[in-house]
């Protein structure tokens, strides 16, 4: 009776000790059908006393189904058979059915991190029924009271920790007849298992509890200031950017006005002997084609130079400044050589009269855009 009241009073202690590690912390995951495991055993049970270790020993196996309460303490219900090696009829000898009770020694001394660790010892205690069978069929003749003692070393394995691999040794005592209330090691047995198990996912979307972060009421009111701060700047960016949407449409417009304006051609006299008359052809951003609207300054040129047979006319392409050097060199050529080609082929101007060259990026407007351009330059001898 002092043996088992030891024993109460050691179990006692050790749940306290872990209801006290688990009141420390919050954790996610401990609903219901959270922390579920079940695991596959194997093994040997072998008489304590009065018997060969190894000779006698019996092969077992069984299943178990557990759950995890806290980090601390566990649950589990085993069911274990032994394998027959007498002379009886049946392939099993014995029957156990056990409820264990289990506390994760490392939890309980060094605390929880909030995952499992990659090893880990739990203590196990149970009661539970037995029952040999030896010829004796299923009567309550042969039924009896069974208590567990023992330990489970477990590898907690992989980065989602969803199985173990476990060594279980237990001392198992066999508590009948006139000694129920007591733990004889003469009606006990060493049992030897190891065994994987699996572990369901939970709620929280892990295979175990974890830490929840306790509420702050000073850091939510921090991050509601700055959420807010983050709303009113979103705010005024936002009447930033309609602002300058505003600024460039109107940009556009005017853009877009200057590109459609008629142009106009002007005659300047350079000197008594020399008359020159200009006409200006624009081109559209990215364009080498002349566009319907700019074909009257080019039939403008093409009517002189009918009118003046020996006139010449000196065509000079521009760019303006966006896009890469060489690309606008080579528009500001194809340009002016648009211009030529439209005088040979629609007006038929010969063309040992014309000169064309690209000239690159055009500086001679203040507006960058306005000098997508080719410059023709007509001259007379009086």
């Amino acid at each position: 009776m002092r043996k088992r009241g030891m024993l109460v009073a050691v179990a006692a202690m050790a749940m306290a000790m872990a209801m006290s590690v688990n009141a420390q912390k919050a954790y996610e995951g401990t609903k219901f059908f959270d922390n579920w495991y079940v695991g596959l055993n194997g093994g040997g049970i072998t008489p304590t006393s009065h018997s060969a270790f190894w000779k006698n020993m019996r092969g077992t196996v069984g299943v178990e189904l557990g759950k995890q309460v806290t980090p601390v303490l566990g649950i589990s219900f085993q069911g274990l058979t032994a394998v027959n090696t007498s002379m009886s009829r049946t392939a099993f000898d014995a029957l156990s059915l056990t409820a264990n009770g289990k506390i994760n020694l490392n939890n309980l001394f060094w605390g929880y991190n909030g995952a499992p660790r990659l090893f880990e010892v739990e203590a196990v205690a149970g009661i539970g029924w037995g029952h040999d069978f030896m010829n004796s069929g299923y009567g309550w003749d042969n039924s009896y009271v069974t208590s567990r003692f023992g330990a489970s070393f477990n590898f907690n394995l992989g980065e989602e920790k969803a199985w173990s691999v476990n060594f279980k040794p237990a001392v198992v005592y066999r508590m009948d007849g006139k000694f129920a209330q007591q733990l004889n090691v003469n009606k006990s047995a060493i049992e030897l298992l190891a065994g994987v198990t699996y572990h369901f996912k939970g709620s929280n979307g892990k295979r175990y509890m974890t830490i929840q972060r306790p509420y702050d009421a000073a850091e939510v009111a921090m991050l509601n200031d700055k959420v807010n701060a983050l709303r009113e700047a979103v705010a005024a960016n936002e009447a930033a950017l309609a602002e300058s949407a505003a600024v460039a449409d109107q940009l556009q417009r005017q853009l877009t006005e200057c590109q459609n304006a008629p142009k106009q051609v002007e005659t300047i006299v350079t000197n008594t002997n020399t008359m020159s008359l200009e006409s200006v052809i624009t081109f559209r951003q990215g364009s080498v084609s002349i566009s319907a609207d700019q074909t009257p300054n080019v039939e403008r040129i093409a009517t002189y130079m009918k009118n003046h047979p020996k006139s010449t006319v000196s065509i000079k392409g521009f760019a303006s400044p966006e896009g890469k050097i060489e690309v606008n060199e080579r528009i500001a050529r194809q340009r002016a050589e648009a211009v030529k080609n439209m005088l040979v082929n629609k007006y038929k101007i010969d063309s040992k009269r014309i000169t064309a060259e690209g000239q690159g990026i055009g500086n001679m407007f203040s507006e960058a855009d306005w000098n997508r351009v080719s410059i023709a330059t007509l001259s007379e001898k009086e």
